[in-house]
């Protein structure tokens, strides 16, 4: 067997390594995540992204629809089966608070209406499963796009919607 007489890999330590609060030393990515936070500003009273006001409109719109369209005395089907009124009247009171919470800039308005855009990205992907023409093609596709691109534009929004400070935290 050979010899190793060469070092391998000596490597020097960066000279400027960030710690962490705890005091470990923070990995690359840490860092680079760090100094993205810090260049982050709040939002000011008032302001509102598009995005924000987009995803407001559509809750109101989709609460709305399907309030009128209950009232009006459509029978919806879904799944084979007509809803009943209770999960309608649900359905469309959760879309109009979520709409409020949005408009308002609230975290978990924001972070709500992100999970129902995941969900609604997640069922048309499954529906590309079934796509038998070209119109249900072009359809699911626009569930998929539409709401995931909504999806990643509040990302960042929601990166700089202020947390609520709870007492003592």
């Amino acid at each position: 067997m050979g010899q190793r007489s060469r070092k391998r890999g000596q490597r020097s330590k960066p000279a400027a390594v960030a710690a962490s609060p705890t005091g470990r030393t923070l990995s690359r990515s840490e860092r680079r995540d760090a100094a993205v936070r810090a260049t982050l500003t709040p939002y000011r009273q008032g302001e509102r992204p598009w995005s924000i006001i987009v995803g407001a409109v559509l809750a109101a719109l989709a609460g709305g629809v399907q309030l009128v369209l209950f009232l009006a005395g459509v029978k919806l089907k879904v799944a084979g089966t007509r809803p009943a009124a209770g999960s309608t009247i649900v359905f469309a009171a959760l879309m109009f608070t979520c709409a409020a919470g949005m408009w308002l800039m609230r975290y978990w308005a924001v972070l709500g209406f992100m999970a129902l855009l995941a969900i609604a990205v997640t069922n048309f992907s499954l529906v590309l499963l079934k796509v038998s023409n070209l119109l249900g093609l072009g359809i699911a596709l626009a569930g998929i796009v539409l709401p995931g691109f909504l999806f990643f534009r509040l990302v960042r929004v929601l990166s700089r919607i202020q947390m609520p400070k709870f007492p003592g935290s």
